[in-house]
């Protein structure tokens, strides 16, 4: 499938530029799912002020010769330390869905998860994924389901479709309370669907069937991929979880939509760095809007981070172009912010550069 072309939208020159036009382009019910989170939206504000909070502390008449913005991840070197985060039902966003996600990432370097409620088939999106000879990894986000014969299923339809890794989602047992999804009535537009789940059953109760650590035990033993769990944010459970010899842990409050008050991402994000003591990659996303933003998080201890909402701005804005459009400018904004702290490569990147709960002196 060939994503549309669209003209890009005048006026467009930073991410929350995309998302106030995104706002005039979809309806009530698309925007309450994918603007809200739990509660009163408590930690999706936090995500973003704890990035706000960390101020830069930059070095000059540092040697930028040789400069570059690869990093490296699962042993597979990336141009830059970007990844489209998963996100649910992309067709209410555009037509195109995650069929023009993948084309936009791919196009841009990115790396990409595709959620498994993706409303495009997995195997399209990869092979839309795949044109791309510069493309960063593309990786599936699993939902265990209660019926393990269907996900053994789903993961070997994942490893022959060419993904290279699986990112189990953790924190998410049940879903959160989402009062704009409440208040909006939000229901799926027809023809819209977790198209990747037909066939399976929902669980008669939700609890009895969420995920525990020996669930992961197991599918670390049914996968030849790598398996990375998404939604780690206590050190001790980091910890465990490298004792399970994952490949990786991705950082994430599930963008607030869980469990409101819960902490930021930045501030969890160097607890789980000293964790780990650098035993395995970690990943971060939740409120990502600048390239500062993605410098901040190296220098706390990521490798890369996951970029969620504002893509999907992009894609509701001009699909495919809009949302390269969203990586292409927070791929710049971090190459400045880059060499502005005098940091030739990703791996110069250290926690010197930044000051931790900046005040309005540091500021």
């Amino acid at each position: 499938m060939t994503p549309s072309v669209e003209a890009l939208p005048p006026g467009l020159v930073t991410l929350a530029d995309h998302e106030a036009h995104a706002r005039t382009r979809l309806d009530d019910n698309a925007w309450a799912y994918f603007s809200g989170a739990a509660g009163d939206e408590i930690t999706l504000r936090a995500n973003r002020h704890a990035w706000d909070r960390l101020a830069l502390l930059p070095r000059v008449l540092q040697p930028l010769a040789g400069f570059h913005t690869r990093v490296e991840l699962l042993g597979r070197a990336l141009a830059h330390p970007l990844l489209v985060a998963p996100m649910a039902w992309q067709r209410m966003a555009h037509a195109d869905g995650e069929i023009a996600m993948a084309h936009a990432a791919a196009a841009q370097g990115a790396g990409l998860v595709l959620s498994t409620q993706a409303s495009q088939p997995l195997e399209a999106v990869s092979q839309a994924f795949a044109a791309y000879p510069e493309a960063g990894p593309l990786w599936f986000q699993l939902y265990l389901q209660a019926d393990r014969g269907f996900t053994r299923q789903l993961v070997q339809r994942v490893e022959a479709a060419g993904y290279q890794a699986l990112v189990l989602t953790v924190d998410a047992p049940v879903q959160g309370a989402r009062d704009r999804e409440r208040r909006a009535g939000f229901r799926l537009p027809p023809g819209i669907s977790a198209v990747n789940l037909e066939g399976t059953s929902p669980a008669a109760s939700l609890l009895d069937t969420a995920p525990t650590w020996s669930d992961v035990q197991w599918l670390l033993g049914i996968t030849r991929l790598p398996v990375l769990l998404k939604g780690v944010m206590h050190p001790d459970d980091a910890r465990q979880a490298a004792a399970l010899g994952v490949a990786g842990l991705i950082v994430s409050n599930h963008g607030g939509r869980t469990l409101d008050t819960a902490v930021s991402t930045a501030w969890a994000l160097p607890r789980v760095a000293d964790a780990t003591g650098g035993s395995l990659p970690l990943l971060v996303d939740g409120g990502i809007r600048r390239g500062t933003d993605v410098l901040k998080a190296l220098a706390l201890g990521a490798r890369a981070v996951l970029v969620g909402r504002p893509c999907l701005w992009g894609l509701a804005n001009a699909g495919a172009v809009g949302a390269a459009h969203v990586l292409r400018l927070l791929r710049d904004e971090y190459e400045i912010a880059q060499a502005l702290c005098g940091c030739v490569a990703p791996v110069d990147i250290t926690g010197a550069i930044v000051i931790a709960n900046a005040t309005d002196s540091h500021l």
